[in-house]
């Protein structure tokens, strides 16, 4: 079962004494953030969707679009049914300001969830590669939106997304000075915070961004 909105991981607090006595950066930035905590935000099918809207745009263009796309959509914005999307065209998906490419993936998403060929009830027995292995088959989701899933949605702790350009200059400005940082530094950096490598990348996405980051 996945994780109920709004529910902060049991582990939150755990992973950040490990990582504040493990890490002398994370010892520093943590209490900067006080309460705030990564939380749950939309079911399985509803956070997939946001990732693919959030591809390669800001997140304030995304948050735009995704408005535009859960308006045209209808229903809760936590929670969008996969017939509603398909009963869309490509055509009319772009009305809410996805490119063309986009409004296919997400029918095919959509296809995907309708059809049940994504797994959803036997994702709690499955390690976080087999699910990136299911999700990767869907077009429009690569490595990176799989793991972006797996640390919003299934709130997984320890995952260390290298695609991802907000950890990449985290890891830059934070440990290096702003000097350019190869996938091979940070992934050694990040070798340092586990089992707690998600809590640490969240983190670095706050130092960025005091804003939370949400999908």
């Amino acid at each position: 079962m996945a994780p109920k909105l709004g529910v902060t991981p049991e582990y939150w607090d755990e992973a950040c004494k490990h990582l504040a006595k493990r890490d002398r950066v994370m010892k520093k930035l943590i209490p900067q953030f006080g309460e705030a905590r990564l939380q749950n935000k939309g079911d399985a099918f509803t956070t997939l969707a946001r990732s693919i809207v959030g591809q390669q745009i800001s997140v304030k263009a995304a948050q735009s679009v995704w408005d535009r796309f859960v308006g045209l959509v209808g229903g809760p914005s936590h929670k969008l049914a996969p017939a509603a999307v398909l009963v869309h065209e490509v055509a009319a998906l772009r009305e809410a300001g996805l490119s063309v490419r986009k409004a296919e993936y997400l029918r095919d998403l959509a296809d995907h969830f309708q059809a049940g060929q994504v797994h959803v009830r036997q994702w709690a027995q499955m390690d976080d590669e087999a699910i990136i292995d299911e999700l990767v088959a869907i077009r429009g989701i690569g490595r990176w939106t799989a793991e972006m899933f797996l640390i919003f949605h299934l709130m997984r702790p320890n995952v260390l997304p290298l695609d991802d350009i907000g950890l990449i200059k985290g890891i830059s400005v934070n440990y290096f000075s702003g000097e350019p940082v190869s996938r091979a530094e940070a992934r050694e950096v990040g070798e340092n915070w586990a089992p707690f490598r998600s809590v640490a990348t969240w983190y670095l996405w706050r130092s960025l961004d005091p804003l939370p980051v949400e999908y």
